[in-house]
């Protein structure tokens, strides 16, 4: 037996199946764009460990910056005796995020607890129970991350009931979405039908959405939302964890709609590789929360917070928001490209920045999703040496999400090897 079969069997006599696995890869080592299994097989990557990787695998600048501060302590828990580096970051964070305003920052973990603290600080400031989410986001697994997602398989199957004054509505734009118009229209009616907007705390979007296919909002939605949240006393979140950190061009993708968030949420790509979250927002909104309401044992863990430094240095410092544009760019082309010249699988092409998507069909016409052909795709780049991740609410999105650090020449066998599996998955 192979090193990787005993490692599979001893993980499913070991692991529950519903810590569902992508790929059947067991990882021995990764650099930067490339990864090699406990076989030594090589693989480019372009899942980059789903948005967390924008800088790439074991950067040695954010790898030193956490080592440094592992030899220093790595552990308090700052509500017990306080860190440099939390106040530091948090510093940073208020910075660099969209807005000249007063801004705090609360640093947490995981993506998942993020957005639960932002709707808990929303709640105590607004003293309104109601969050409005849409149709197709992903918001995490916790209870009320799978109240606020808007897809139901595999995220919320089984596991309801979910916490109550959690509503959705319609999401704008994008190969399947409806037109501004509607998707403002069918907010209205949310608000005569189900939730007065006076018992309503928080709108929570992506800019970018991500499990739901890789959908970017129309600026000019965001800018209605803005103002009828203005309208109503709502405040308005923006889920940035994973288009933040330049994945799409800018540092967050907020920065293309024209709009300032009340709050966001960050993760993902924050520290590295590191596991670190935020909530970023108004001062006055993030102070609401009584001393004591907002925190955790492990928020703020000492070294993703100087590992997280440092990343933010290295994308500023290597340029990566000029980078994912000029990725982007590059891989829209090829498939474009390639459904114009012999694809007709491929009914739509779409992204913003480095995130960036192709989206499978049977008919273009009908725009019949083909998730079978998504799932083989995947199962041939994998056998061919490279890491490839779908989405969407049907399944059949194809997502690159290659670290923005990748080298021209890793980037063009990642693509070259895409197509090679496409063809192989059609036959």
């Amino acid at each position: 037996m192979s090193l990787s079969s005993d490692l599979k069997d001893r993980r499913l006599k070991a692991i529950p199946q519903g810590v569902g696995n992508l790929t059947s890869i067991f990882t021995q080592r990764a650099d930067n764009a490339e990864l090699w299994d406990v076989e030594g097989k090589r693989y480019v990557d372009f899942a980059s460990g789903i948005a967390v990787l924008n800088t790439g695998h074991c950067n040695p600048k954010i790898m030193a910056a956490a080592k440094e501060q592992m030899d220093r302590f790595t552990h308090t828990c700052f509500h017990v005796a306080m860190y440099d580096k939390y106040v530091e970051l948090a510093e940073k964070l208020n910075e660099i995020t969209p807005g000249d305003h007063a801004k705090k920052s609360m640093l947490v973990s995981t993506g998942a607890e993020a957005v639960e603290n932002a709707i808990k600080i929303a709640r105590s400031y607004t003293g309104r129970p109601a969050v409005i989410a849409f149709n197709g986001a992903f918001h995490g697994r916790t209870l009320l991350g799978m109240g606020l997602t808007g897809k139901v398989t595999p995220y919320k199957k089984g596991f309801a009931p979910f916490p109550t004054e959690l509503y959705h509505a319609p999401f704008p734009g994008g190969y399947r979405g409806c037109d501004i118009e509607e998707a403002i229209a069918g907010l209205e009616e949310l608000f005569r039908s189900d939730i007065d907007p006076a018992r309503v705390a928080a709108f929570i979007i992506e800019p970018v959405q991500g499990e739901g296919g890789f959908n970017p909002v129309p600026a000019e939605f965001m800018q209605a939302l803005r103002k009828i949240a203005d309208e109503h006393g709502i405040l308005l979140i923006c889920d940035e964890i994973q288009t933040g950190f330049a994945r799409t061009g800018k540092m967050f993708a907020t920065e293309y709609t024209g709009i300032i968030p009340d709050m966001m949420t960050l993760a993902k790509s924050l520290a590295g590789g590191f596991p670190l979250s935020a909530v970023v927002g108004r001062a006055d909104v993030m102070d609401a929360v009584h001393p004591g309401g907002l925190g955790g044992t492990y928020a703020g863990f000492p070294p993703a917070c100087a590992a997280a430094l440092a990343a933010i240095e290295v994308i500023e410092e290597e340029k990566l928001c000029e980078r994912a544009v000029a990725l982007g760019d590059k891989i829209q082309g090829r498939f474009k490209a390639m459904a114009e010249a012999k694809f007709d699988c491929i009914g739509d092409v779409r992204g913003l920045g480095a995130m960036v998507a192709m989206e499978l069909v049977k008919d273009r016409t009908a725009k019949t999703p083909d998730a079978d052909l998504t799932k083989a795709l995947l199962a041939e780049a994998e056998k061919r040496g490279l890491i490839l991740l779908s989405c969407g609410t049907y399944g059949n999105v194809v997502r690159v999400l290659v670290p923005l650090t990748v080298s021209d020449a890793v980037l063009e066998e990642g693509l070259n090897i895409l197509e090679e599996s496409l063809v192989a998955a059609l036959s």
